[in-house]
């Protein structure tokens, strides 16, 4: 298959790209001027601006799969302007740019509803919505936090996840926003991308925990 990711050279897809070309899948990731270094060995570099559709359009045609992982990095309660300017422009423009040219979509969204994080939240939402009204076949994955390098804070708050899944008025909500790691959430996405939905699916944290749990191991 052939592979356009946008927001290559971050958190998640300089973890995910490695596993799409060892499973044998071309790729090739949208990088801004600056950033070449941080592309992954193998990648096919399209240098470009996530804002603007216009820089990479022609290198999404053909491709079998988009994935879209540009955003803002660390994501926090004071980056609200961000979000809208980053996160949903940049959704924007790479759904302009797949329309009518890609058969599978994949996006990062996060676990709705949620108590914290509510200007993020309404950004994500908005998203899934743009995606819903361009009709795209997409898969939607819905992670409330991926742990990993410089994102282990949450590792404390474990115990306090597994004894509100044992209670059941708090079960379904410690589900929905339960953590996965990064090597999950690599996973699911690789899924999603050799999985296109007939429509639009929604992959949520049981969902991307059964899914690692079944993809083959390194």
């Amino acid at each position: 298959m052939r592979v356009f990711v946008s927001g290559g050279t971050g958190y998640m897809g300089r973890e995910l790209i490695p596993r799409l070309i060892a499973a044998g899948h071309e790729i090739h990731a949208l990088v801004r001027p600056g950033s070449e270094s941080k592309l992954p060995t193998g990648a096919a570099l399209v240098s470009g601006n996530a804002l603007d559709e216009a820089t990479f359009r022609d290198a999404v045609e053909g491709v079998d799969g988009y994935v879209h992982l540009a955003g803002v990095a660390h994501p926090g309660p004071g980056k609200e302007r961000q979000f809208r300017e980053i996160d949903q422009r940049s959704l924007e423009a790479s759904v302009r740019a797949a329309a009518g040219r890609v058969r599978n979509f994949v996006y990062v969204s996060v676990a709705q509803p949620a108590p914290a994080m509510r200007a993020y939240q309404a950004v994500r939402a908005a998203c899934e919505e743009t995606i819903r009204a361009a009709e795209l076949r997409a898969n939607i994955l819905r992670p409330w936090y991926v742990l990993g390098p410089g994102h282990r804070w949450p590792y404390a708050l474990i115990p306090f996840y597994k004894l509100a899944e044992l209670i059941p008025t708090t079960r379904d909500g410690a589900k929905r926003l339960g953590l996965v790691t990064l090597a999950q959430m690599t996973a699911a996405l690789a899924w999603a991308v050799e999985n296109p939905a007939e429509d639009l699916r929604v992959i949520d944290v049981p969902m991307i925990r059964r899914i690692a749990a079944q993809a083959p191991k390194d």
